[in-house]
């Protein structure tokens, strides 16, 4: 008998949500709300024009610009990793792999992709902290408590 009176229940709230629904629905186009349910709709329809303008057109872009550099690099270009690590196109090892030489006699062979850029000779200055001049920078202040006697 338990078992009736449970699903007498289940089944009166499905009837009663039903009818609210339906009362919320004959409420709102009898007080003349229909202008707001089509800017509403409208709100919606752009949300998807939106997304692509703002984040998958930009997104693509940027991807067309990185495989176009990666297809460009060629040997004896000075590049930049995607970890960072500088180097000079030293040959190619198929379509995807290039030999990459760190520093004098040391070389390594990457991946095309892991391109992320091409390097200029002005990074380097800045880098290892030398001036326009070539000399680098010099710091000879003392610290202000380095010598006080009081």
């Amino acid at each position: 008998m338990t078992d009736a009176g449970t699903g007498w229940q289940v089944a009166s709230h499905a009837v009663m949500s039903s009818h609210l629904i339906t009362a919320l629905i004959a409420q709102e186009s009898s007080s003349g709300g229909g202008s707001g349910a089509i800017i509403q709709l409208g709100i919606l329809l752009l949300i998807p024009f939106a997304m692509y303008f703002f984040l998958i057109r930009p997104q693509r872009r940027r991807q067309r610009e990185q495989q176009e550099l990666q297809r460009s690099i060629e040997v004896g270009d000075e590049v930049i990793t995607t970890s960072g690590v500088y180097g000079v196109i030293t040959g190619e090892d198929g379509d995807s792999r290039f030999w990459l030489e760190i520093d004098d006699d040391v070389q390594i062979r990457i991946a095309r992709a892991a391109v992320s850029g091409k390097a200029s000779l002005d990074d380097d200055n800045v880098a290892d902290g030398s001036d326009d001049d070539g000399d680098a920078d010099d710091d000879e202040t003392a610290p202000a408590n380095a010598d006080d006697d009081d």
